[in-house]
């Protein structure tokens, strides 16, 4: 069974995740784009910008180009439409609008490369992938133009794909250490108390850090947690067992907590995307007993490495796969460029 099989007998909607710039999204990307030619599957196609240039525009690196087959389903900029090397019908205009022009819902009707678009926001990414399911698509694979693991958040798609390899480092344990920091910070504990999730489910509250004890819950003055460790600190007594925070979690907003209350005190986020700790900084604060949950975590669906760098090194492929696929447990790992 193939990478593609495993991915649509479970899911409808997947966003290809980079750990960085030049991590082989695109090169994911187009490996699915091949197993679903090859098997008769409908794709729809959309980005989180501007992509399918032969060329990156940030770092100016050759980057492989989309090559989509007759029957995909493809969201495209009005401006971009008659830059597309395939044949395009228009199948509807769509409500969404980016910086360049409106968005086309269009099908192949002639295989060739294209440049793809998408909404900017997660909502309208959501909307779009089910108007793409309504026109006849049977799976859709939602792409980054840039680095931004924002996508990664649970709105946007049924699960992600993450793409990793030796972008990251010249020092293959580091890769894979990093990569498998990540997969844990996607895959933390769901919040099962009622209360606290329906209390921050309340726009008037959800704006604010909120102190949980038992069934009482303080709103504290502060928008973010960026900077206000003491005030936090401050607010958490011998009743406090969970806080929430609004906005990014950094060292910043725990760094004058005083660590034994990390044992009797859980933290609260939205979703995964607001954590912003590497992994040495995780792994002393889970030592300390600091514990964090979340409204929504991220499903990963499978992880796919590059054992080249643009600087010109890279990994023994067997050696990365093996030791990521030892990091990562259940979750199927993949080299694209090797097909293993």
């Amino acid at each position: 069974m193939g990478l593609l099989d495993k991915l649509q007998d479970e899911y409808k909607t997947l966003s290809i995740v980079g750990m960085s710039k030049n991590a082989g999204k695109t090169t994911a990307l187009n490996y699915i784009i091949e197993e679903a030619m090859d098997e008769g599957v409908v794709l729809g196609i959309t980005s989180t910008g501007r992509d399918g240039e032969t060329v990156d525009l940030v770092t100016g690196t050759e980057k492989p180009r989309v090559f989509l087959d007759t029957g995909t389903i493809v969201s495209i900029p009005k401006q971009l439409y008659d830059l597309a090397e395939a044949g395009l019908e228009i199948l509807k205009m769509s409500k969404y609008s980016t910086a360049l022009g409106q968005l086309l819902l269009c099908r192949v009707v002639e295989s060739g490369y294209v440049q793809i678009a998408g909404p900017v926001s997660t909502a309208d990414h959501r909307e779009l992938c089910k108007e793409m399911l309504s026109l006849g698509a049977e799976l859709i694979l939602i792409d980054g133009a840039i680095d931004r693991k924002s996508i990664a958040a649970p709105e946007t798609s049924d699960a992600i794909i993450l793409s990793t390899g030796a972008v990251l480092s010249r020092s293959m344990n580091r890769v894979v250490d990093e990569t498998a920091h990540t997969l844990e910070l996607y895959s933390l504990p769901i919040i099962k108390n009622q209360f606290i999730r329906e209390t921050i489910e309340d726009k008037n509250k959800r704006e604010n850090v909120l102190i949980f004890s038992g069934e009482k819950v303080r709103q504290l003055d502060l928008k973010t947690g960026l900077g206000a460790s003491r005030f936090i600190d401050d607010a958490i007594d011998e009743n406090t067992d969970y806080i929430y925070i609004p906005g990014a979690l950094t060292n910043s907003v725990i760094v004058d907590i005083h660590p034994k209350k990390f044992k009797k005190v859980k933290f609260v986020l939205k979703d995964p995307t607001k954590i912003f700790i590497d992994s040495i900084k995780w792994g002393q604060l889970k030592k300390q007993g600091f514990c964090v949950e979340v409204l929504k975590n991220i499903k990963v669906a499978a992880i796919t490495v590059n054992p080249f760098a643009p600087l010109g090194y890279s990994f023994e492929h067997k050696a990365l796969i093996e030791a990521m696929k030892a990091a990562v447990g259940d979750v199927p790992v993949v080299d694209v460029k090797y097909n293993v």
